[in-house]
């Protein structure tokens, strides 16, 4: 590319460009689309030669997805006597070397890393960087040609991967597209010209290049030169012709340098296309010139709404950091002390968690209210369930000589056979109670939880601390609980209860369902004698148990759940400043700490960009 510009153009260039490559550098590219040459094209469409010719190296060839990673070229023309070098960097990778023979293996290398070995692609970015006297000051990112069919390896939606990939880039409004189209296709139907004007209708942004005019049928030149003479899909950046580097002078070794000779050669003893020189409309020294001149108006365009960009996404960014509170110290000195700082707010936030688990009201949210619901509908599903009890044991009854009697005589009963009846009746009810078990802990946690935020608003630390502890603490109370309410279901197995508790219940059970005051003591049960009377029996019995399930598993509940909760998790936050490994309680979770390291990171590259830019707007 050497003479492609004056001095006196590259000094008014070569600024801006290495101003967008700064701001790349510095990733403010994370944050703003920044002003940039996409380069696309179908499957070989001739796309790796002219990047190669502007480039002055060789890059991977071959049949197939050739480019499986985006690759970003930044050319940087140096002064003469100036030796040529490159810089390959992805990932955690940066490699600089000093021979052009080696470009190619290290991006197939870099491709193979990102993308894996074989066929598929990945949008994560290569960039390789050109320092040589004989390039031209410019920056391209080459994209993954276009394909349609599958081939061996490749996942069925690859073409609609490559295509997602390319519209990431050509979609911004940032971007200049550069369509590669081979001038021995019908200039319509090719795929790449399709997606640049699907998002680029008015062509505004979009600069084609027609390659292999050697391949032109004779009698079609005029209809090309139309094409060129942006008659025919008008662009308004227009098109440009070049011939590369065919497979021939590649295996016959031709130089990069000889090429663009012969390319001159060829146009200008071209009966047809000879006209396009003088027209600054052929050669890939042309399309060099007019590419960087288009990258540098498309930059100056940009650059004061990227300023007033970077202002916004500024004031915005330092705003949302403000109102996040530094993380504790990490010196264990300065850490003691800022515990002390916020002894305060622990204070508060311990005495709001026992008046919440008295009962009081702390949030707007009256906890009470929705325990009391719970426990409400437990007591109403146990009464629910007598109707189903006493049936039970009067089948048992009617059918008991037919289906339960063993070798007692007629009238005589079997007292085991009415203690299984009652035994398995009972057992069923463990499903509820522990369902409202969890519906307890999911209330007790969240009014837990709310005060947390509501203390701890400054502290995001101590919020995130605080909301592990009751999650830990509630899940290790629950489980408590749960063992100790199947504990209680495996004591009603017993069936037991103190007689006189039993002859009162009794009495009240058999008056209700007789309508007759009942007279059953220890001393006298005689007219409970008649296996009729079981029914009425169990059903007094089942009673008790209602009454004791009713309020025993509430009982538990609102002791482990609540009361000790509350206690077990005041200890903790008071051991935050009273215990001896400070830096490893108040170790913040990663995602606190990465955001807050985000934003201070954002707040940095936009203070840069901007001081860069107020030498240019």
């Amino acid at each position: 590319m050497d003479g492609v510009f004056h001095s006196h153009l590259e000094e008014k260039v070569r600024p801006y460009i290495d101003l967008i490559d700064s701001l790349r550098l510095i990733g403010i590219d994370k944050d703003i689309a920044l002003p940039s040459i996409a380069v696309i094209g179908d499957q070989s469409s001739g796309k790796s030669s002219v990047l190669e010719v502007l480039s002055g190296v060789a890059l991977p060839r071959g049949s197939g997805i050739v480019t499986r990673c985006p690759l970003e070229l930044k050319l940087r023309k140096m002064k003469g006597g100036v030796h040529w070098r490159a810089i390959i960097s992805y990932k955690d990778e940066c490699i600089e070397f000093k021979d052009p023979s080696l470009v190619q293996s290290y991006v197939e290398k870099a491709q193979s890393e990102l993308a894996g070995e074989g066929v598929g692609i990945c949008s994560e970015l290569i960039s390789l960087e050109i320092f040589s006297p004989e390039v031209c000051d410019l920056t391209l990112i080459d994209l993954p040609g276009i394909t349609r069919v599958p081939v061996k390896g490749q996942p069925d939606d690859i073409g609609q991967q490559i295509k997602r990939l390319i519209l990431s880039f050509i979609e911004k409004s940032e971007t200049i597209n550069l369509v590669v189209v081979p001038c021995n296709v019908d200039i319509a139907t090719t795929e790449a010209l399709k997606m640049a004007q699907e998002v680029d209708f008015e062509g505004i942004r979009t600069l084609a290049i027609l390659t292999k005019p050697d391949l032109v049928d004779r009698g079609t030149e005029k209809n090309i030169l139309d094409i060129v003479r942006n008659q025919v899909i008008p662009l308004s950046k227009g098109y440009i012709i070049v011939k590369c580097r065919g497979q021939k002078q590649i295996n016959d070794k031709v130089s990069l340098a000889e090429a663009t000779r012969e390319e001159r050669d060829f146009f200008q003893r071209h009966e047809f296309f000879r006209c396009l020189l003088d027209e600054e409309k052929a050669t890939v020294q042309c399309l060099a010139s007019k590419l960087t001149q288009h990258l540098v108006d498309h930059i100056k365009k940009s650059l004061p709404v990227l300023s007033e960009e970077i202002k916004k996404q500024l004031w915005d960014v330092r705003k949302g950091l403000s109102q996040v509170a530094t993380g504790p110290p990490l010196d264990p000195l300065k850490q003691k002390a800022y515990l002390i700082d916020v002894r305060k707010t622990l204070t508060r936030f311990n005495h709001k968690i026992n008046r919440l688990s008295c009962g009081e009201v702390v949030n707007q949210d009256n906890m009470y209210v929705h325990l009391r619901e719970d426990f409400k509908k437990w007591k109403t599903y146990l009464d629910g369930t007598k109707a189903t009890f006493f049936k039970k044991v009067q089948d048992v009854v009617d059918e008991y000589d037919k289906s339960h009697r063993g070798r007692e005589l007629p009238g005589f009963s079997d007292y085991s056979v009415f203690e299984t009846v009652v035994q398995t009746l009972v057992d069923q009810l463990k499903g509820q109670a522990t369902d409202t078990l969890r519906a307890v802990r999911e209330t007790v946690q969240k009014q837990f939880t709310d005060v947390s935020r509501s203390c701890f608003t400054n502290y995001p630390f101590l919020q995130c601390v605080t909301t592990n502890k009751i999650d830990n603490i509630q899940s290790k109370q629950e489980a408590k609980v749960e063992e100790r309410i199947l504990e209680q279901f495996e004591m009603e197995q017993l069936v037991y209860t103190q007689d006189g508790i039993y002859f009162k219940t009794l009495n009240e059970t058999a008056f209700s369902a007789e309508g007759e005051k009942a007279s059953a003591s220890e001393d006298n049960c005689a007219g409970f004698d008649s296996r009729s009377k079981y029914p009425v029996m169990l059903r007094a019995y089942y009673e008790i148990v209602v009454q004791r399930l009713a309020d025993q598993v509430p009982m538990l509940i609102r002791y482990f759940m609540l009361k000790q909760s509350a206690q077990l998790l005041c200890a903790e936050m008071l051991g935050l400043i009273d215990g001896a490994t400070v830096s490893e309680v108040l170790r913040e979770e990663s995602h606190i700490s990465r955001h807050r390291f985000d934003m201070q990171n954002r707040v940095d590259r936009l203070t840069l960009a901007q001081e860069k830019l107020s030498n240019f707007v």
